[in-house]
């Protein structure tokens, strides 16, 4: 057992996997605790830090209701990774270099998307009806849309703030390619507005909170049918959006690369989301805000920063941590102190050897800004077993 602390300044314990826990976190953690519908216990993963009212690095088994804010605004956001059949004698830092401009030109990073939709139309099929249904019934979802209403263009797209994608070694010397993103601006703009329907919620029925920003949707109420079915589409969206980003980078890689073909079957797993689970004789929906799902043979991926080494695991089914571990290294200090505190000099020394920006713009993401990734993975070998130990030497940022 490698639980570090239990807290039980709340209604419920909180058990936590680290014993390096901020203040601001520890509150976010006891205010989760105080909900009435909380299953057990709220349990934090060894990466947890401060998020909008619940912390990331938690999840949260929940009877009945579902808090939209502790599910996110990056619904769906999460890894894929595969393994291809490259060797590091396969591969020099001149095409390397080719490989990174490759990715930067077909991969749309930041706010930008593929100018052309008609070669993602087959991949979007399946989402037009069940979203044109969601739009019907909430007709301000279009407002909301703003400019990422053309959805389709979105799928195959990085985003930007920790958004990655990288080309590894693994302990063998063989090439994987992983990546790191969710559903894009659509999810994000589903997410606010079911997050607004719960406050307003909150002040009709006139129930007090511990943080506003946990407000939720108890079963049966006017819009908790609706936002299973929105997070749901989101959750299949950015599954699908990994996929075809994946097919994109690939197609990178042969462009400058040796022949090769993929060797294990891709990894794609969620971090951010909410799904309906069996815990302690339960039927209760469990939000892993910044975990992964760890039940025992699930293979996941926990990414480290941008000069740190990656895993791909394999979970252990640790009941106490509803079957989950950590989503990667989760961040030391914010973004502004990050980059009050870091100079691109710094940015350079600390991701020597890969081939990324290392300018001012990405400087929020330097590795000094994260936990030490060996230590949240010592932290969580009760979770997971280490099946792969990746180590990034290309990585285009968002």
């Amino acid at each position: 057992m490698t639980i570090k602390q239990v807290i039980t300044e709340g209604d419920k314990p909180v058990k936590v996997w680290t014993e390096e826990l901020d203040e601001r976190s520890r509150t976010q953690l006891v205010n989760l605790s105080k909900l009435p519908f909380i299953h057990r216990h709220v349990a934090a993963m060894p990466d947890v830090h401060a998020g909008i009212g619940a912390t990331i690095g938690s999840v949260i088994a929940t009877d009945r209701a579902i808090i939209p804010a502790a599910v996110g605004v990056d619904i769906g956001c999460g890894m894929a990774a595969a393994r291809t059949s490259l060797g590091a004698e396969q591969i020099d830092e001149r095409a390397l270099k080719k490989v990174f401009d490759q990715i930067s030109r077909d991969v749309p990073v930041g706010r930008s998307q593929h100018r052309d939709e008609r070669a993602l139309t087959e991949a979007a099929t399946p989402f037009a009806a069940p979203l044109d249904a969601l739009t019907e019934k909430h007709p301000q979802l279009l407002k909301a849309f703003g400019r990422f209403s053309n959805w389709v263009n979105q799928i195959g797209t990085l985003g930007g703030g920790n958004h990655f994608i990288e080309v590894c070694l693994d302990e063998s010397g063989r090439v994987w390619v992983m990546l790191h993103s969710g559903s894009r601006g659509i999810g994000n703009a589903i997410g606010h507005y079911f997050i607004e329907l719960a406050r307003r919620d909150m002040e009709r029925w006139m129930i007090q909170l511990p943080d506003r920003d946990l407000a939720y949707l108890p079963e049966g109420s006017e819009h908790f049918d609706d936002y299973v079915a929105a997070v749901s589409w989101a959750q299949a969206y950015a599954r699908e959006n990994r996929e075809q980003m994946m097919a994109l980078v690939l197609a990178a890689l042969a462009r400058h690369l040796p022949a090769f073909s993929v060797t294990e079957a891709v990894v794609n797993c969620h971090h951010n989301y909410v799904e309906r689970e069996h815990h302690f004789g339960s039927n209760v929906w469990v939000t892993r805000k910044g975990a992964i799902r760890a039940r025992e043979g699930d293979l996941g991926i926990i990414p480290g920063s941008m000069g740190a080494r990656s895993y791909i695991v394999r979970g252990k089914g640790n009941p106490e941590s509803f079957s989950s571990c950590a989503h990667g290294a989760g961040r030391r200090m914010s973004r502004t102190a990050a980059e009050k505190l870091f100079t691109p000099a710094d940015l350079a020394a600390q991701t020597q050897g890969v081939i990324c920006r290392k300018d001012k713009g990405v400087l929020d993401e330097i590795p000094g800004a994260y936990k030490d990734i060996d230590q949240v993975m010592a932290n969580q070998a009760d979770l997971v077993e280490v099946v792969h130990t990746l180590n990034q030497f290309v990585c285009v940022k968002g």
